[in-house]
């Protein structure tokens, strides 16, 4: 990116909270940046627009490849642009180390999205820990937040722990369904389930509409022997078609309804704040491998305590504790 110094942060802001889409896009690439100095104005520009998040509904999507996550949002999100909200969409993709994840396929799959000046589609980083590609896609929602989003979609584009990291960034779980699958429940995690706010059954037009109201009545018996994570909201389970707009007025009612109700009680600012301490740890976690793998002291004796761990005449924990004290730890 272009010279940025402390002194044109002022400037950045102004912009970004006015909604300028370059000082966002701007702002950022600051906040994905692994150099030192642009961390340091990253972290001043967040804590400058902080006062201005929080005011979005952060939703979470998430299902299987070929469940239709991508022609659900670009559907719903479309219709929520032209009711006249500003529609945000970023994807959490910890698996991918090289490409960045499958963005581009995305904006091929979001077409109306794409090009809607009311929407704004990012990826996540191309490359780090879990906790870092989420905590850079966290900084982003707030970026997007300051900037005048109302409606953040955040979607897992990878497969397991990211679903567990989405669902520490949103208010709201969402979890896509395929119909017809054989057995209904096969292939999808319990703590996935259990995560959940809502479980939508895709595809349900057509010859798939049968099948998905089947497959709808087994998640709600497999969700009634859970107990809810919530005393107030059980998750309901419905049919829907991203791809033939079927049942997505119902889905964004249910989304609007479990937040009026959760600010009601006070359950969503109770979340939002442990959410918030517990991304701080997931930062200082990230800091400290960042700090493991920059070293030159550890880098050159890590690979000989691990060839001593390996042969077996170097315990584990004493290598352990040589590495945490060449930290300073």
């Amino acid at each position: 990116m272009t010279r940025l110094d402390r002194s044109a942060l002022p400037d950045l802001v102004a912009r970004l909270t006015r909604g300028e889409r370059a000082a966002l896009a701007r702002a950022i690439t600051l906040v994905e940046s692994r150099r030192g100095d642009h961390q340091a104005l990253a972290r001043e520009l967040i804590q400058a627009v902080l006062p201005r998040t929080g005011g979005a509904i952060r939703v979470g999507i998430t299902g299987v490849p070929g469940v239709g996550k991508s022609t659900t949002i670009d559907t719903l999100g479309s219709k929520l642009t032209a009711a006249g909200h500003k529609v945000a969409v970023l994807a959490v993709d910890p698996s991918s180390q090289r490409s960045g994840g499958s963005i581009l396929g995305d904006k091929t799959r979001m077409a109306r999205l794409a090009v809607d000046e009311n929407a704004f589609i990012r990826p996540s980083p191309s490359s780090g820990t879990l906790g870092g590609v989420a905590a850079k896609t966290r900084e982003t929602m707030l970026l997007c937040e300051a900037a005048g989003f109302d409606v953040i979609l955040v979607e897992t584009v990878g497969v397991g722990q990211s679903e567990t990291a989405v669902a520490d960034l949103t208010d709201f779980f969402l979890v896509l369904m395929l119909p017809g699958a054989g057995d209904e429940l096969q292939g999808i995690k319990k703590g996935i389930v259990e995560m959940a706010d809502m479980i939508a059954v895709n595809k349900a037009d057509g010859d798939g509409a049968a099948r998905a109201k089947a497959a709808a009545a087994e998640y709600r018996a497999a969700l009634h022997i859970l107990a809810p994570a919530s005393p107030t909201w059980s998750p309901p389970v419905i049919t829907i078609s991203g791809l033939a707009n079927v049942g997505l007025d119902e889905l964004w009612r249910k989304i609007v309804e479990h937040r009026e109700r959760m600010t009601a009680t006070g359950e969503l600012q109770q979340k939002r704040r442990a959410q918030e301490v517990k991304w701080m740890w997931a930062m200082v976690e990230d800091r400290l491998h960042a700090r493991l793998h920059a070293d030159p002291q550890v880098r050159k004796r890590v690979p000989e305590l691990e060839a001593e761990v390996a042969a077996g005449t170097l315990a584990a924990t004493v290598a352990a504790d040589e590495i945490a004290s060449m930290l300073g730890l």
